[in-house]
């Protein structure tokens, strides 16, 4: 049975992979293969059921009386409490992107991000080349990659008139935005997965990876600037569009964005401060902004159609759903796939015949902008344990897999950033790439090298900085 389900997945995964061939969307077929798989599971419920039982009373997290229980009808035992298990941490992640999304999307109808266009504008390119990279950073640390990427192109429309300059610009918010969101722990779908996950926590993220990400984003933008002349000519009014979102009265968008955004970083101190799920963060600042926004628009604009549009019951309707069921539908497969003990052994594999985590996690890395790095991290997770000091002690390798050790910091990193070496390894590039009418090939000519560059140096300062670095400071 273990052979079916492998089968299924790697079909499925493939078909994903070609979705720009095979033109049927990729949540179908994550839907399809995620469902598939654990039928097949649970087929194979006398096979799989004792060994997962034995295994979690081997780790105490099963008293050998419900043992005893759950092996008199192992299948359902699987398709009750195992699986209601693994889907209450798939449905965490699930609902942080829904209200996550929501937030973002509320915010930029109401013209939230309206002052960045007003704050960025330079005739400059060198200056405003950094300007952008570092507004974009600073950006998807908070917000998602994909709303980050939106938000930039929307604002080099509305700043710069030449279609080849802009394309430089554009290619640079990819970079930037993945590099931003790799080591902040919502900046990004892969670093929300091991944050919720526990193998990171909020404070070891943003140590260990903030100035890897940096020099990621950092040397492309060097190299992007030398090739910048002459001076920045902003479009015509309407040249490019215009933007047609409803804007509040200047308090009112200040009002918007603080509790958005600011909402956003407000989360991880939720999460620490309470001990609940990060979902609950996320849902408290979305109904705070929801009772806002129905509060302005029914003391200033009750009745106004336009207005009426924007409440957050009408932008709701508007989020991306097919993204939303392609995350559950990878998120499960990958869980079926993990209780056959596939990824267990394969990650043993990877341990033996390879050992070093800077070359399974740079693989992935450069994997990931080959194929969605969702299921790969997924898969990563599934592979290897959080460690704690009881495994520890009995093997000192395993102290790189205890939470915020060095294997989940560095699959952070190099998840986030790999994508970028090609345009449509991350959700930002595939944006990117639509928006601007960018070809693969023009950014396979113009960017992939950069982005490799960047990607290769934040890897080598990463391990300079944890081998190097700290030897010769604790000596």
């Amino acid at each position: 049975m273990t052979t079916a389900i492998i089968t299924v997945f790697v079909v499925g995964y493939l078909c994903i992979a070609l979705e720009s061939l095979t033109r049927i969307n990729k949540a179908g077929v994550a839907l399809f293969m995620g469902i598939a798989c654990w039928v097949l599971l649970l087929m194979g419920a006398a096979e799989y059921g004792p060994v997962i039982i034995e295994k979690l009373v081997a780790s105490g997290l099963m008293t050998e009386g419900h043992a005893a229980e759950a092996l008199k009808d192992c299948a359902h035992y699987m398709s009750t409490e195992l699986f209601h298990g693994y889907i209450g941490e798939v449905c965490q992640t699930i609902l942080f992107l829904m209200g996550a999304m929501t937030v973002v999307e509320t915010v930029d109808r109401h013209g939230g991000f309206s002052f960045v266009k007003s704050a960025l504008y330079t005739p400059n390119p060198k200056a405003l080349l950094w300007k952008v990279c570092c507004m974009t950073f600073i950006l998807s640390a908070t917000l998602d990659n994909m709303t980050t990427s939106i938000v930039m192109v929307m604002v080099l429309k509305n700043l710069i008139a030449d279609k080849a300059t802009r394309m430089k610009f554009a290619g640079m918010v990819i970079i930037a935005a993945n590099a931003g969101g790799a080591f902040s722990p919502i900046g990004d779908v892969t670093t929300i997965m091991l944050w919720i996950k526990g193998c990171v926590s909020t404070t070891g993220i943003i140590t260990g990876i903030l100035t890897p990400s940096i020099i990621c984003m950092v040397i492309p933008a060097i190299i992007v600037t030398f090739t910048l002349k002459g001076r920045i000519e902003a479009p015509a009014d309407g040249e490019n569009g215009g933007d047609d979102r409803v804007l509040f009265s200047p308090f009112g968008r200040n009002l918007i964005f603080v509790l958005g955004v600011g909402g956003l970083i407000f989360v991880p101190f939720f999460h620490n401060l309470t001990g609940l799920p990060p979902f609950m963060g996320v849902l408290l600042i979305l109904s705070l902004l929801w009772i806002a926004t129905e509060t302005i628009i029914g003391i200033c604009h009750h009745g106004q159609t336009e207005y009426e549009k924007s409440r957050v019951s009408s932008i709701i309707s508007r989020i991306d759903m097919s993204t939303i069921l392609f995350f559950l539908g990878i998120l499960i497969a990958v869980d079926a796939v993990a209780a056959t003990g596939t990824l267990e052994w394969l990650g043993k594999w990877l341990n033996d015949s390879v050992g070093n985590i800077y070359i399974v996690n740079s693989a992935v890395g450069a994997f990931s902008s080959v194929v969605d790095n969702v299921p790969l991290v997924a898969s990563a997770m599934g592979m290897y344990p959080i460690a704690d000091s009881a495994m520890v002690a009995a093997d000192p390798t395993m102290a790189n897999y205890v939470q915020d050790g060095l294997f989940w910091e560095l699959l952070a990193f190099c998840a986030g950033t790999g994508g970028s070496i090609l345009i449509v390894g991350s959700a930002a590039g595939v944006v990117v790439m639509g928006l601007e009418k960018i070809s693969f090939i023009w950014y396979l000519k113009n960017f992939s090298l950069l982005a490799i560059a960047g990607y290769v140096a934040g890897i080598a300062w990463y391990w300079f900085e944890k081998t190097i670095l700290l030897g010769l400071i604790f000596g």
